[in-house]
């Protein structure tokens, strides 16, 4: 038998988050030392509810979600690339505040995760959340602003999705060469979506 359980797609993020970690000279750290964030329509139902039943994966309230990816960076570096922290907002101006510090982690090289909330999965426009989707098109989100300045971008709109861009997120955040601001933006429809995963009891370490 199989070893999977019955996880949201918020869920399964998290626990893959909590798993990850790098080694170096022997030691090993876990690269995520929590999540900095501001919750509001589009995150608190899905990321907010599975950092609830996660305790051990530390969430910390920020003013201004520009100033939380700014002290991930800060983080990462003074712990030479070794650890950083994931930044989750609502969909909105919440997200497009994240902009700027992903410019600056990507231009020096800094590994932080962004999880904007994002549309709905099945691309209805207009109403959406907070009115800065196009309403000429139901391709284009707010947080494709995130595509220029992150090493690597995605959105998820189905659950089977993060089988392939956790790991893929994973290589770029602890690659020296590639590694910046990671964005997977997460439409709410997504996020509380159940699915089976597969439970992997060993830590995901990287050199």
């Amino acid at each position: 038998m199989s070893n999977t359980r019955r996880l949201t797609t918020a869920q399964a993020i998290i626990a893959f988050l909590k798993n990850q970690h790098v080694e170096r000279d022997g030691k090993q750290n876990a690269f995520f030392a929590g999540v900095l964030g501001i919750f509001g329509h589009g995150n608190v139902a899905g990321i907010g509810e599975a950092l609830q039943q996660n305790p051990d994966l530390p969430y910390i309230l920020v003013r201004n979600e520009q100033s939380g990816v700014h002290v991930a960076a800060g983080y990462a570096k003074t712990s030479n690339r070794l650890r950083t922290f994931a930044c989750t907002s609502s969909i909105g101006p919440g997200a497009t505040n994240m902009i700027t510090g992903a410019a600056l982690a990507t231009i020096n090289r800094l590994p932080v995760l962004l999880l904007p909330g994002d549309i709905f999965a099945r691309r209805n426009v207009a109403p959406v959340l907070q009115q800065l989707e196009s309403p000429a098109t139901q391709d284009t989100g707010v947080n494709d602003c995130f595509k220029p300045v992150s090493r690597y971008w995605d959105r998820i709109y189905r659950p089977e999705q993060i089988i392939t861009a956790l790991p893929e997120a994973m290589r770029v955040l602890t690659s020296p060469a590639d590694t910046g601001a990671v964005t997977l933006a997460l439409p709410r429809t997504c996020k509380r979506r159940r699915t089976t995963s597969p439970l992997n009891s060993s830590k995901s370490a990287y050199g």
